[in-house]
């Protein structure tokens, strides 16, 4: 692909996670996509086959992005969450169009499932590493919990503000030291 389409699909890429994030698969439009990506709708289309697909692909490059970023670290947990917190905080987009999926697709499989899976297992493989895989914890809930820990006060903005306060510093190093104080509760030994 030309340096030109490359460019072009960057572009794409943020102009459509923004808009992704901010109305999910169903209120998002192309239109506003292409507008704000200085390109032509037609070729997005052609690009990504339709909404869904281009969705899809956000989303996906966007975690591909995340796994790049933060690789899971089981020997240092608290090093891991701290990082995954750190980027979180600067990319709250991932939270929003992993709950938009979630709000889409339910239950029913997401596209490239079996790669996502697999991805989600190394990071469960590194947790493991922690020494949680032999108590009623393991390293799956593990993983899941400190997600969950670092990833909902950036999904719902809102009860973080009715629980915490206006948004700063100081309650970003709050949720900081809480999430690095649980992370090591949840590996020590049982």
């Amino acid at each position: 692909m030309p340096r030109d389409a490359e460019a072009t699909k960057a572009r794409i890429f943020a102009a459509a996670s923004a808009e992704f994030a901010a109305h999910g698969i169903a209120g998002a439009r192309v239109e506003r996509i292409a507008r704000a990506a200085n390109a032509n709708k037609q070729l997005i289309y052609a690009y990504f086959g339709d909404k869904e697909g281009l969705f899809n692909a956000v989303l996906e490059h966007a975690l591909r992005e995340l796994a790049h970023s933060v690789p899971p670290d089981g020997d240092d947990v608290e090093d891991y969450v701290d990082r995954l917190f750190d980027y979180h905080s600067q990319h709250p987009e991932v939270s929003r169009l992993l709950l938009w999926e979630a709000l889409e697709y339910g239950d029913r499989p997401v596209p490239s499932e079996p790669e996502r899976t697999a991805h989600y297992q190394d990071k469960v493989d590194a947790m493991a590493r922690a020494g949680r895989s032999g108590d009623a914890l393991g390293p799956d809930v593990l993983t899941l919990f400190l997600l969950g820990l670092v990833g909902w006060p950036n999904a719902v903005p809102q009860v973080r503000r009715m629980l915490l306060g206006p948004d700063g510093p100081e309650q970003r190093e709050r949720l900081r030291a809480a999430v690095r104080v649980a992370a090591r509760r949840l590996t020590r030994p049982a």
